[in-house]
């Protein structure tokens, strides 16, 4: 019971990190480009996990055979250069709409990977459950309140955020499928560094990054990478660990809720009544998606 409340409690502290990193990640625009900071910030983030790799490969022997570690630094590579290749897809195009879109609009949309997971699955031959139908629907719905205005129609800003949604469902699909293969603490390092080396190419190609702009963004790099990055990812793990994986979905959608609330407390966004109604049917949405009907017999 004990570790089951401690677990519910780091899952809710992870939720409000993440959802805070929207502010941390709309902050740091003012002072360096987005390539820029998802280099320095991916960069941290592999090397903040690097401590808890060294503390479990010292708490217990590596009794492992030579094949066996073989397979698993060769999954362990696959596993970082895909997972890091499509969390880099994912990252820029979400980095670069931050310097327009608000912290609160971003971490709803960005929230409907959790819908996206399942529709990708499709193409695997898996069959859509209603459950998910209807939160595509909500979704849509929920898509047009936050998101259409009158004789503008949508944002473009917000598409491409919801295309960066769809390859962080991509990224949750190729985790998964190495989940039981590799050490995820291990893989989710290593594809923080594979992020760090592909966006410092596109900051190389279209920035001019200076030490001073980085030092003065220091702040929200820093809570981006380490906390971000490092802190709420060991949390999730040992969360995950101990609870039910509904309960777990559940808190952890709990983060656009956290993203709108620090827009609105740090930078002093606000949403209409319009986009507010919008949040709900997303909220609803990724709510809907984690659920499993039950059986009738």
């Amino acid at each position: 019971m004990k570790n089951k409340i401690l677990a519910n409690l780091a899952l809710l502290l992870t939720a409000l990190i993440w959802g805070l990193s929207f502010v941390a990640q709309r902050a740091g625009m003012d002072y360096v480009g987005p390539f820029t900071f998802n280099t320095v910030r991916s960069i941290l983030g592999g090397l903040s996990l690097i401590p808890v790799i060294l503390w479990i490969k010292f708490s217990k022997p590596d009794t492992r055979t030579h094949e066996i570690r073989h397979f698993q630094h060769v999954n362990l590579a696959r596993a970082g250069i895909g997972c890091g290749t499509a969390l880099f897809i994912a990252m820029s195009l979400q980095q670069y709409c931050m310097k327009y879109v608000g912290a609160g609009k971003a971490g709803f949309i960005t929230a409907l990977y959790i819908v996206f997971v399942p529709i990708i699955t499709v193409i695997y031959g898996e069959k859509l459950k209603k459950n998910i139908i209807i939160s595509v629907i909500l979704a849509v719905i929920g898509m047009y309140f936050l998101c259409f205005k009158p004789g503008t129609g949508f944002n473009v800003y917000d598409l491409v955020l919801l295309l960066s949604a769809f390859f962080y469902g991509v990224q949750i699909l190729v985790v998964n499928y190495y989940s039981d293969k590799v050490n995820p603490i291990k893989a989710s390092c290593l594809q923080f560094f594979v992020l760090g080396i592909l966006s410092t190419v596109l900051m190389v190609l279209f920035e001019t990054p200076t030490l001073d702009s980085i030092i003065a963004c220091k702040v929200p790099i820093l809570y981006a990478g380490v906390l971000t990055c490092g802190v709420a990812y060991t949390l999730q793990i040992y969360g995950q660990k101990y609870t039910n994986p509904v309960v777990a979905s559940l808190i952890m959608c709990l983060e656009s809720v956290f993203a709108v609330l620090g827009g609105a407390l740090i930078l002093g966004e606000t949403m209409t009544i319009k986009e507010l109604v919008g949040c709900a049917f997303m909220i609803g949405a990724v709510i809907l998606s984690n659920t499993k009907a039950e059986k009738r017999f």
